[in-house]
């Protein structure tokens, strides 16, 4: 799939298409527009993008926006593509097929091109499919960055919520993969997909003796840890389901939690942050995706890690606006990814 390795500036459009917010809006209501192409600097690469993965993210910054963004700003996180524009040296190389999960305080990847530094992209692997890599960045990477934010081993119960949505489905076959007893909910209907992929237990997130049927099953002892993907009161429940000391991985603001809980649990937190990488300017972090997004690739070219299903999304505002609604919903299972080329 490389491209000519003779590729140079002066042979690439001067423009892009690109799909932008004009500005925040209930309804993400977007608009395409003609942009000029990305200038590069030294440890920059130019992609002619392929795929980008939708994330819930997208929806939510498309409503509210975000504080670092100036607008028209164009949206889009996670980026598949090839190479076209790299200094010589710099690896990847043109033709390179590359992954990554882009800064959110910069220009997003919902665009005919798009740059990224060098450092933090991975290279797919030739038996990965493009549109599978799209699945990968930010769910696969917040997954990763969970677990080992609460240190699962062989032996450790995990209760990872909202196990059919793509962090959990993530979070089940890499916490199987480190030997842990895996408890998820997910609605009646992806009750079988989430034991395919590897989980012990499965409850219903409707159940209104969700809790009771829980001990039931777990015990008295309580969870050693927990990836909360839902927030507010549902991270107080699952706190509440924990062992003393438990820890539990949060990828959602914390609500208020009670003092007297705090005591009694003694709680072990973690926030999960993947944007913080490019927030904090932290190169080590942003060095540390590139790892992560080898490890997903790496996985899923072996067969180890099964993708989510996928649903693509045509290269227009309309199309992308009524995904981004889809992605508010959350009444679909899998990762809805726009096709560009």
């Amino acid at each position: 799939m490389a491209l000519n390795e003779s590729i140079q500036l002066g042979e690439l459009p001067k423009t892009m298409k690109a799909i932008v917010l004009e500005k925040p809006n209930e309804q993400m209501q977007l608009s395409t527009a003609e942009l000029a192409l990305p200038q590069c600097d030294e440890n920059e690469v130019l992609v002619k993008i392929e795929y980008v993965g939708l994330n819930p993210l997208d929806a939510q910054f498309a409503k509210a926006g975000f504080c670092k963004w100036q607008y028209p700003h164009t949206i889009g996180l996670d980026a598949v593509g090839i190479v076209v524009q790299a200094n010589k040296g710099l690896f990847p190389s043109i033709g390179d097929r590359i992954m990554w999960h882009s800064s959110l305080a910069q220009q997003g990847v919902l665009s005919e091109y798009a740059k990224v530094p060098n450092y933090s992209v991975s290279v797919i692997p030739d038996g990965v499919p493009s549109s599978t890599a799209a699945t990968l960045p930010c769910a696969g990477m917040s997954a990763l960055i969970a677990l080992n934010k609460i240190q699962i081993s062989e032996g450790d119960t995990i209760f990872i919520e909202a196990g059919a949505g793509a962090v959990g489905q993530f979070a089940i076959q890499f916490a199987k993969q480190r030997g842990a007893d895996v408890f998820t909910t997910a609605s009646k209907h992806n009750h079988k997909l989430v034991k395919k992929l590897g989980a012990d237990a499965v409850f219903d997130y409707h159940d209104k003796k969700l809790c009771e049927n829980i001990r039931a099953t777990l015990g008295p002892q309580g969870f050693d840890a927990v990836i909360d993907s839902i927030g507010g009161e549902t991270t107080v429940r699952n706190i509440e389901l924990m062992r003393f000391c438990g820890r539990i991985a949060c990828l959602k603001t914390l609500p208020v939690l009670a003092p007297e809980l705090m005591f009694r649990k003694a709680p072990n937190i973690s926030i999960v942050s993947l944007g913080g990488a490019w927030l904090a300017n932290s190169l080590c972090a942003q060095q540390h995706m590139s790892f992560m997004s080898k490890l997903l690739l790496e996985n899923v070219a072996d067969g180890k890690i099964i993708p989510p299903e996928q649903f693509i999304v045509d290269f227009n505002d309309v199309c992308i606006s009524r995904a981004l609604e889809k992605q508010i919903s959350g009444n679909f299972t899998g990762k809805q990814i726009v096709k560009l080329q």
